[in-house]
């Protein structure tokens, strides 16, 4: 049996890896290249594989840099069966949809061709077939799967494999995208004991983030100085679990008082759209959260919210004095309605803008967090006057003691341990990381090699 790392190899985003039993092939993720315009141009390069050959695609999230190229699959004939949680396949069905809209809109203004048609994605929905957490999955007679929770984001999982070829069985843990727990709505990721290979995650690989009750803390103070300033606090924000995780925390200073009521934006229809289905799924909460919806507590709805879902109701924000806060997509501001707000108000000192996610290389809100003073935005040039700030403890990921501590639940031995999912530097650190702390041979692969299972 062969592995073969076709994406998310030394890097964050386009997750794609194909596994060989025999004459048969798998995949585990599918995801689009994310970030500076020539790392999404990679994603007009073809497969390394043929699409029709796959007969089965195991997705651990629905995040687009994992499942962002289903439909390019289809379109070139994958036909099989696509297994995710639940929540998992409610919430591609949006994301897709909307990132379709913005390549439609990209490719007309840059002449490109379409990566795949509206048609495309919904055959690649209509192939879903959800699962449930620990439920172990006979898919043929060479391979097996459970879904275990990862605690990353709503319905996120971690994909145990059973391959069989002939007398010989390996199990393979796939990590996804792992949590950060303790989370605001999501129960802590869980423990795995045995596994031959791992293949784990490395966002945050050579970092430590701040102490998770720090960063409402860190919240409050910003929301404070903004309004001691009369500014506009502007936090780019992921439509999916980002966006929810800050209404949660916002909705507890509002609710205790513990900030001043002004008015709230949440300018993204998508995450809208996400947090109905959020609601939909109180059962994959954790306790704390279940209480309080339990309780009568309405978590995503308080006084001063105000959704936007209309271009007008977006364009409406502009007239209403500050102080106020602007949460709007995308999470990299490298698209999406946070770049109308940037171009208005990055140039004022009174302002803010608070990034709480990862930033991709080459990225706009990468280049702001860098302290990049001149940029450009649909062609208008800005002076950027206004603070800059981060919170890394809202990262959805963990960071190196929290990704060291999950491996630590493996009981040896493991045979080898793949750094993926992170940037080259970062990746070969937690390497050096892994081996020098658990005594386990580890090594980050780069895109395009292939590796025997022994």
């Amino acid at each position: 049996m062969k592995l073969t790392f076709c994406g998310g190899a030394r890097a964050v985003t386009g997750s794609n890896y194909l596994l060989e039993i025999g004459q048969k092939k798998y995949l585990v993720e599918c995801g689009l290249i994310q970030g500076s315009a020539f790392s999404e141009s990679q994603n007009y390069q073809p497969f390394p594989y043929d699409a029709k050959e796959i007969e089965a695609v195991f997705v651990t999230h629905a995040h687009l840099d994992h499942i962002g190229l289903l439909p390019k699959l289809v379109k070139n004939g994958f036909s099989g069966t696509i297994y995710s949680t639940l929540p998992t396949k409610d919430l591609a069905d949006p994301l897709l949809k909307d990132a379709f809209k913005i390549m439609r809109y990209e490719t007309e203004r840059s002449k490109k061709e379409m990566l795949y048609e509206l048609t495309d994605i919904n055959k690649s929905l209509s192939l879903f077939k959800g699962v449930d957490y620990g439920k172990k999955i006979e898919i043929d007679e060479q391979i097996s799967v459970r879904f275990r929770d990862a605690g990353h984001v709503l319905g996120s999982a971690i994909i145990e494999i059973w391959a069989k070829e002939g007398k010989k069985e390996r199990k393979i843990v796939f990590s996804g995208d792992l949590g950060n727990p303790p989370t605001p709505l999501l129960r802590p990721t869980e423990l795995i004991k045995k596994a031959d290979y791992i293949l784990i995650e490395s966002t945050y690989g050579n970092r430590m983030h701040e102490n998770r009750e720090l960063r409402k803390e860190l919240l409050e103070d910003f929301i404070e100085e903004t309004i001691s300033s009369g500014g506009v606090l502007m936090i780019p924000s992921f439509a999916l679990e980002r966006t929810q995780e800050i209404l949660y925390e916002l909705n507890e200073l509002v609710e205790n008082h513990r900030i001043s009521r002004i008015p709230i934006f949440i300018d993204s229809p998508l995450a809208i759209k996400l947090t109905d289905i959020y609601q939909k799924y109180p059962e994959y909460y954790n306790n704390k959260a279940k209480y309080l919806i339990a309780s009568g507590d309405e978590i995503f709805q308080f006084p001063g919210l105000k959704l936007t879902k209309t271009v007008e109701e977006s364009k409406r924000i502009n007239d209403i004095p500050a102080p106020k806060i602007i949460i709007a997509g995308s999470g990299m501001s490298n698209g999406g309605r946070i770049l109308h707000h940037e171009r208005r108000y990055l140039s004022d000192s009174k302002n803010l803008l608070l990034i709480i996610s990862y930033q991709s290389v080459g990225s706009l809100g990468r280049r702001l967090f860098e302290g990049e003073k001149f940029v450009k935005i649909f062609n208008t040039p800005i002076h950027v006057r206004c603070k800059i700030k981060a919170i890394g403890g809202y990262s959805a990921h963990p960071d190196k003691k929290g990704l060291l501590s999950w491996l630590r639940g493996f009981i040896k031995p493991v045979k080898k341990i793949f750094v993926v999912h992170g940037e080259e530097e970062v990746a070969l650190s937690l390497v050096n990381s892994i081996q020098d702390n658990l005594g386990i041979d580890a090594t980050a692969p780069l895109r395009g090699d292939s590796i025997t299972l022994n």
